[in-house]
C-alpha cells in the first residue's frame, strides 16, 4: 500500500522493519520479557521457535533516528531492516538470560506454534549503506542489562 501511494502521488516512504526487540519496558507478552518477568517470580516459561536475530532497544532507536537523518528522495519507497544481525538460537539465548538473571528458568518447550518461521535474520546491509548503521548491543550485553533492570523492576512482586 505503501508502494501504491509512492507512485500515485510521489510522497517518500520508509518503512522498517524491527527484529525481535528486547529490552526495558518492553511488551511482557515478547519472549524475553516474559521470560525474566516468570523467572524473577519463579514460575514456568513457554518456549518456541529455533532461531531469532534478537535486537536491543538501544540499536533501534539509534536505527529509527538514523532513518529520520536520512530521509528518501521524492517519490521513493523503501524498507529497512533494524536487526542485529545476527541469528541465535533460542536455547543459547535462554542460557545467556538464566546466567544474566543467576536462575535457572522452569522451561516448557513447545512445538512450532502457527506462522512461525524456524529462523528470523536482518539483512542491514542496506540500512548500513544509507545511514553507517551497525548494530552496538551484543546479546550477552543486552540481556545482562535487561536482567539487570528486570530484577530491579520486578523485585516487588517477588516480595509481595
Amino acid at each position: 500500500m505503501s508502494e501504491a501511494y509512492v507512485s500515485l502521488y510521489g510522497f517518500p516512504q520508509t518503512g522498517l522493519r524491527f527484529f525481535t526487540v528486547y529490552g526495558p519496558w518492553g511488551a511482557l507478552t515478547w519472549p524475553i520479557s516474559s521470560s525474566c518477568r516468570r523467572s524473577c517470580a519463579a514460575t514456568r516459561s513457554r518456549f518456541s521457535g529455533k532461531a531469532r536475530d534478537f535486537t536491543y532497544i538501544d540499536d533501534i532507536v539509534e536505527g529509527i533516528v538514523g532513518a529520520l537523518d536520512h530521509p528518501p528522495k521524492e517519490g521513493e519507497h523503501r524498507v529497512l531492516n533494524i536487526g542485529d544481525s545476527h541469528p541465535v538460537g533460542l536455547m543459547d539465548m535462554i542460557e545467556t538470560l538464566e546466567d544474566a538473571i543467576g536462575r535457572k528458568a522452569d522451561k516448557i518447550m513447545r512445538p512450532m506454534q502457527p506462522g512461525d518461521v524456524t529462523a528470523t535474520y536482518a539483512d542491514v546491509s542496506k540500512r548500513a549503506k544509507l545511514t553507517g548503521y551497525k548494530p552496538k548491543v551484543m546479546l550477552s550485553e543486552g540481556l545482562r542489562k535487561f536482567a539487570d533492570w528486570c530484577l530491579n523492576h520486578y523485585k516487588p512482586a517477588q516480595q509481595g
